[in-house]
């Protein structure tokens, strides 16, 4: 009777942390992915590019969805890549 309900808490706190741990795996690629894109092909014309890393990198996933929604289409329709 005791390991039926330590088996049913640990699947309650499992059915809870998952999605938690999905969603947390998926910003940090999309993090690291805003960095690479952000690195490799942003024009080294001035700042912009240390300035947008810093900002990716010290604001998290917060500063990468500003670049993706923010400069990224504007670097990609001046630019092309």
């Amino acid at each position: 009777m005791l390991a039926d309900t330590a088996f049913s808490e640990l699947a309650g706190m499992l059915c809870c942390l998952l999605p938690v741990l999905i969603i947390n795996v998926l910003g940090l690629a999309f993090w690291i992915w805003m960095i690479v894109d952000c690195a490799m092909n942003e024009p080294s014309a001035g700042n912009d590019k240390i300035i947008w890393i810093l900002v990716i990198i010290l604001a998290s996933w917060i500063g990468a969805l500003i670049y993706y929604f923010v400069r990224r289409p504007k670097r990609i329709s001046q630019y092309g890549k």
